[in-house]
C-alpha cells in the first residue's frame, strides 16, 4: 500500500492544513503545466494523496488499512458505492454542469468584545476597536497570482474544474464525474503566486474600526456591522463581525431591565423628621426629600434617571430603597433624650402585635422589587 503521508511528505498526524499546504507546493512543482510529461507520474501520485488525506472520511479508512494505492487514482479499482452515489446524483464539489468552483469565497465572520461602564450603555458611546483580521492582498488585489501573471486554465480539466473518467461496478462500466485533482474544481491554476499572500488572495492585520454603540445596550448585547469581518479567499466578500458587550460591575447600582436600583442608609431620626439628601446618579448629583415618618422598606423612585432603552426613546427608572439604621453606643444624654421620646409616646413598653408570616417588611420590599 502506497504511503500517502511520505507522498506528501508531512506527518501522520499532519493537519488538514498542513496537507493542503503540502499538496500545493508539490503541485506546483510537478503540474503538467509546469513540469511537462516528466512530472505527470509524479503529480498523479500526488493527486492521489491529496484525494484520500484531504478527505476525513478516506482518511480514517485509510489510516484503518481499509484503503489501496490505488484510491483516487482515477484507474476503476478503487470503484466503490460512494462512486455509484455520485454517478447518479452529482460528485460534491464537482464542476459538473455547473462549472468550475468560484476561487472567491465569502469569508468567515468574526467576534470581539468590548467592555463599557454602565453610563456608557445608559447614553450610548462610540468607541473605536482594533481587530485582527484577513484583508484583501495589496499586491495582488485578490486575483492570488504575482503582479505581472494571471491564472491560466487549466490543462487536465480544460477549465471545467471537473474530470470524467470510467469505472467498472456491478452495474457494468459507468462515467464518473469528479472534482479536479490538478486545480482543485477551480478551473484555472496559478503558476506563479503572488508571493506577497503565497496564493491565497488575502493577508492578516490589524486595523481600527469605529463602533457606535446605542443606548440601552446590556450585558451580552451583540452589534453586528456588516461587512467588516474576515474577507474570503481568493478576494472573496468579507463576513461580518460581531461586537458583543461585557458590562462592568457599577459600585453603587444594580441594574434590572432598564431600571436601575440602590440603597442609601438613613439615620432613625432623619426618617422620622424628613431631610432632603443628595445622590449621585448617572445625571450628575439629584436632591431627594425625604418626608417625616418614612418608613424602613420605602423606596423613591426618580422617573426618567435609569437606563436608556434599546428601542425607544425614554429611559427607565431609578429606584432608592431606604434602610433605617437604628443608632447604637448611646452616650448617656443621648440615651436620656430617647427614654424621654418613649415616655411621651407610650412606648417604654410596647406591645408587640403578631402577624402572619410574610406580612410585615420584608413582604413589602419583596413585592416592591418584584413590582407588584
Amino acid at each position: 500500500m502506497t504511503d500517502y503521508y511520505e507522498v506528501l511528505g508531512v506527518a501522520k498526524d499532519a493537519t488538514s492544513e498542513e496537507i493542503k499546504r503540502a499538496y500545493r507546493k508539490l503541485a506546483r512543482t510537478y503540474h503538467p503545466d509546469i513540469a511537462g510529461e516528466e512530472g505527470a507520474d509524479r503529480f498523479k501520485e500526488v493527486s492521489a494523496a491529496n484525494d484520500v488525506l484531504s478527505d476525513p472520511e478516506k482518511r480514517r479508512v485509510y489510516d484503518a488499512g481499509g484503503m489501496g494505492g490505488g484510491m483516487g487514482g482515477g484507474d476503476g479499482a478503487g470503484f466503490g458505492f460512494q462512486d455509484i452515489f455520485e454517478t447518479f446524483f452529482g460528485a460534491a464539489g464537482a464542476g459538473s454542469a455547473r462549472g468550475p468552483v468560484p476561487r472567491a469565497r465569502r469569508g468567515q465572520d468574526a467576534l470581539v468584545r468590548i467592555e463599557l461602564d454602565l453610563a456608557e450603555e445608559a447614553f450610548g458611546v462610540r468607541r473605536e476597536i482594533t481587530v485582527e483580521t484577513a484583508v484583501t492582498c495589496g499586491t495582488c488585489q485578490g486575483s492570488c497570482a504575482a503582479p505581472g501573471t494571471s491564472p491560466r486554465a487549466c490543462t487536465v480539466c480544460g477549465g471545467r474544474g471537473s474530470v470524467q473518467r470510467v469505472a467498472r461496478s456491478f452495474l457494468g462500466n459507468v462515467m464518473t464525474q469528479a472534482r479536479c485533482d490538478a486545480c482543485q474544481g477551480f478551473g484555472s491554476t496559478i503558476p506563479e503566486p503572488c508571493p506577497e499572500c503565497s496564493g491565497e488572495g488575502r493577508v492578516r492585520t490589524r486595523r481600527t474600526i469605529a463602533v457606535d454603540v446605542p443606548a440601552g445596550v446590556e450585558n451580552g448585547t451583540r452589534i453586528k456591522l456588516v461587512g467588516q469581518g474576515e474577507v474570503g479567499p481568493g478576494g472573496g466578500p468579507a463576513g461580518d463581525l460581531y461586537v458583543e458587550i461585557r458590562e462592568r460591575q457599577h459600585p453603587v447600582f444594580t441594574r434590572r431591565g432598564d431600571d436601575l436600583h440602590c440603597t442609601m442608609a438613613l439615620p432613625m431620626t432623619a426618617a422620622a423628621l424628613g431631610t432632603v439628601l443628595t445622590l449621585e446618579t448617572l445625571d450628575g448629583e439629584e436632591e431627594v426629600d425625604v418626608v417625616a415618618g418614612t418608613q424602613g422598606d420605602h423606596v423613591i423612585t426618580l422617573r426618567g434617571k435609569g437606563m436608556g432603552r434599546l428601542r425607544g426613546h425614554n429611559r427607565g427608572d431609578l429606584h432608592i430603597h431606604l434602610d433605617v439604621t437604628v443608632p447604637t453606643h448611646l452616650d448617656e444624654r443621648q440615651e436620656e433624650l430617647l427614654r424621654e421620646l418613649a415616655a411621651i409616646r407610650g412606648e417604654e413598653r410596647p406591645q408587640g402585635k403578631l402577624a402572619p408570616v410574610g406580612v410585615g417588611m420584608f413582604s413589602r420590599l419583596r413585592d416592591k422589587l418584584a413590582g407588584r
